[in-house]
């Protein structure tokens, strides 16, 4: 069974990554190693720069279509996205 993730918008159309305050932040800030002791101050670092961008949520959606595993997207952590990941292909197999 492949997984798609409904588009809440067209990616590409527009570049809407031209938008992210990530692109005038040290990009491995959103990939911390580890998820104990200091990578969760990292993680939340991260975090606090995407909840003041305003394509997080074209982010997140990009994030859980694509299966990205690592890192910080749309202000979610990995295990968050495996959550939601988790939770969507759940309610798939119910409308089945």
């Amino acid at each position: 069974m492949a997984l798609m993730w409904n588009r809440t918008v067209e990616w590409d159309e527009g570049d809407w990554r031209q938008f992210a305050a990530c692109r005038s932040t040290e990009p491995d800030l959103f990939f911390p190693i580890g998820t104990t002791g200091p990578a969760v101050d990292q993680i939340e670092s991260a975090k606090r720069v995407c909840r003041t961008c305003e394509v997080q949520e074209t982010c997140l959606d990009f994030a859980l279509a694509t299966n990205q595993e690592s890192g910080v997207w749309g202000a979610t952590s990995e295990e968050e996205r495996r959550k939601l990941r988790k939770a969507w292909l759940a309610a798939r197999r119910r409308a089945s």
